[in-house]
């Protein structure tokens, strides 16, 4: 990867156990980088740092113990670039990746470790130059691309779904009656289109 390229992740969906964390620890100043952790009742925050800049990975405590990523970022490091996106895979995670160099942009969505498309942005132009299982051509390219599209969104109203079950329990677990009925009245409307996206 060239130095001046930038990687951003977006929407990152990563699950780990406690465990599988103090190992990512390890691999980093394994790998020689310099870093510190923080940790609250809700989430542990590990900061990466590269160079002159330094990376805030937070991972969000769940219910089950595990713990998830999130958040978006924008790495310039090739070498933690390149880590977190082999992380996506192993862990089966989902995420929009988008290498940025001038006004060329390389833009992939991974679902469960995989990626499903990859698409070419070039100034105002745009290519698609790899959808899971589809040949390049018409209706079949339309109707592929509405699938996959339809598919995706189900796949994150679902995971919206788990979030914020996650934010009403902690809600509950404070004692935070509004902050409770914002998250049961999202929860009502995510169960709408979750029925319409299924039907």
């Amino acid at each position: 990867m060239n130095k001046s390229c930038e990687v951003e992740y977006c929407n990152l969906e990563l699950r780990f156990s406690r465990r599988h964390i103090h190992n990512l620890i390890k691999d980093l100043i394994q790998e020689g980088y310099s870093l510190y952790w923080s940790e609250d009742e809700d989430c542990l925050i590990l900061s990466v740092r590269t160079g002159r800049k330094l990376v805030k990975l937070r991972f969000q405590l769940l219910r089950t113990g595990h713990y998830k990523l999130v958040g978006d970022y924008l790495i310039k490091d090739a070498r933690l670039a390149e880590w977190l996106e082999n992380l996506i895979g192993v862990t089966r995670g989902h995420a929009v990746v988008k290498r940025i160099k001038d006004q060329h942009i390389l833009v992939k969505n991974i679902l469960f470790g995989e990626v499903i498309r990859l698409v070419e942005v070039d100034g105002f132009r745009q290519r698609v130059l790899f959808q899971k299982g589809m040949q390049l051509s018409g209706e079949k390219l339309e109707e592929m691309l509405a699938s996959t599209e339809g598919e995706m969104r189900l796949q994150l109203v679902r995971m919206e779904m788990d979030d914020e079950l996650e934010r009403l329990w902690s809600a509950m677990k404070a004692g935070n009656t509004e902050k409770a009925n914002i998250c049961r009245k999202r929860l009502k409307e995510l169960s709408r289109q979750l029925l319409m996206l299924e039907g």
